[in-house]
């Protein structure tokens, strides 16, 4: 399956690059707490950035804040088998713990959305196309 929708598309991307359409004062896309949100095992990441597959958990997310020994243990050395960040931005901090590498605060060795499951259902186009099952 394709996820592709031109208009919702083309909004988010200009949106991610900081000059969409927003009437909020500076409001900024927060990639890092995205990527927790909705990829908090890192399985996606994973899958399309090969190079980081070695490392566990939602670490994979910000590997330039995991230590020297967890890189290494992972294969992943910055610079050269992986870029270095451009930027991090300030933001991204309160979403980066300094842990063991493969820890989460959460129970099972993972970090979940911020938001229960049960919540995020009706999010999306289907959401707004579905007849109601209640009604």
């Amino acid at each position: 399956k394709v996820d592709y929708d031109v208009c919702s598309n083309y909004g988010n991307w200009l949106y991610s690059a900081g000059i969409g359409n927003d009437p909020r004062d500076n409001r900024k896309f927060n990639m890092l707490k995205q990527g927790l949100d909705y990829d908090g095992d890192g399985d996606y990441v994973r899958l399309w950035v090969p190079e980081l597959r070695g490392i566990k958990g939602a670490d994979i997310h910000a590997p330039w804040a995991l230590t020297s020994a967890a890189l290494s243990q992972a294969g992943v050395i910055l610079g050269e088998t992986y870029p270095r960040p451009v930027v991090t931005a300030p933001e991204w901090s309160r979403h980066i713990t300094q842990r063991p590498q493969g820890r989460s605060p959460r129970a099972g060795g993972r970090r979940g959305p911020a938001h229960p499951a049960t919540q995020r259902k009706d999010r999306g186009i289907d959401f707004y196309f579905s007849p109601k099952k209640d009604a």
